[in-house]
């Protein structure tokens, strides 16, 4: 009767990481937090950190990164949509409760790490985290032969992993907090007025953007100090006035008279874009919660996939293209800060 060949499987590698355990315990060890909202992290670089030293210990190629974390109504933060977007990267969202408790995270990573070895996708696991609920897909991953190799974070005190966890592993490794320091940092603490108080706070800081105007976004960008802003009439102007003039205003006059495309149709009107952006704020503020926008702050720049995100809710309300027009890119941004910083009672300059 003949047999079947037996073909050696290559040696391949997955990533599989609890960032709630990976935060929790970084930030108590490096900053003394107790609450991730006290400081930030820079998951990108820290991702890339945790590959390479991953190739230069395992043999084979990585299939991809596992990244496991929650969110209120799974509804995915600023940083877990940058996340979402790395090559090689998959990220897994549970439900974040009230108690702040992740709910969901063990049973998502049991169900990957087991279809991998089952199916034979890999040889080895390399498995970040501490909680005793992983390990049953530790033992489903073990029983189908694949090696899982357990990697903590340095404990304050003692041990912040679970026994068993520890005992089942093939291999453990601790990673010291020299290797981990130059990714987290303390977040700056951003004043957010009581709800009862927002009303004055915005008076205020109305009152301190007239004395000394506060640079817009578009400032920001642009390099240049703030200036009064003109009349929308005069920015139209055919004849600008000397002395008057700004490079916002030189540009918009440009802009109208250059930038329209060969149909003859003109680009988007300021106003409309601001309200735009106002109205994308307002909804991610409704649909994104709080929280999850005052990450952004204290902008204004936005992360390249945020600002991909505000692009495209912005075209689905024109209707249209923005690519051409990148001063009406611009204005969206402008719009969307402007809601943003009102939200939190911050004072910010029009654009020019």
């Amino acid at each position: 009767m003949a047999t079947s060949e037996y073909v050696p499987q290559p040696a391949r590698y997955a990533i599989f990481v609890d960032a709630g355990y990976l935060y929790a315990a970084s930030g108590a060890l490096l900053l003394g937090c107790g609450s991730r909202r006290e400081y930030r992290v820079a998951a990108e670089k820290l991702i890339k950190a945790l590959t390479d030293h991953a190739d230069e210990q395992r043999r084979g190629e990585l299939l991809r990164v596992y990244w496991f974390d929650a969110a209120p109504k799974r509804q995915p933060t600023v940083d877990q949509r940058v996340i979402a977007n790395l090559p090689l990267v998959k990220l897994r969202l549970g439900n974040l409760n009230a108690q702040g408790q992740q709910k969901g995270v063990d049973a998502q990573l049991r169900a990957d790490l087991e279809a991998l070895a089952r199916h034979r996708g890999i040889t080895d696991a390399v498995l970040l985290a501490g909680d005793e609920d992983m390990l049953p897909a530790v033992e489903a991953a073990q029983r189908y032969g694949i090696r899982v190799h357990l990697w903590g974070v340095e404990p304050t005190h003692g041990s912040n992993q679970a026994e068993w966890l520890v005992w089942e592993s093939d291999t453990v490794e601790v990673l010291p907090a020299e290797f981990l320091r130059p990714y987290f940092t303390k977040a700056k603490v951003l004043p957010v007025p009581a709800p009862g108080s927002a009303a004055a706070v915005r008076d205020a800081a109305a009152a301190a953007q007239r004395s000394s105007p506060v640079p817009s976004p578009s400032q920001v960008f642009a390099g240049r100090p703030p200036s009064v802003k003109p009349t929308p009439a005069a920015a139209r102007a055919a004849v600008p006035v000397p002395g008057a003039a700004t490079p916002a205003t030189v540009a918009a006059s440009l802009n109208s008279a250059t930038a329209a495309p060969s149909d003859g149709k003109l680009g988007p009107d300021r106003d409309h874009m601001l309200e735009i952006g106002e109205h994308v704020a307002q909804k991610w503020i409704f649909e994104r919660g709080r929280d999850n926008i005052r990450d952004l702050l204290p902008g204004p720049i936005l992360p390249p996939v945020i600002d991909k995100e505000l692009l495209i809710e912005a075209e689905k309300e024109l209707g249209g293209s923005l690519r051409p027009y990148q001063e009406a890119r611009t204005w969206l941004r402008d719009g969307f800060w402007e809601r943003v910083y009102r939200e939190f009672g911050i004072g910010i300059g029009k654009s020019d």
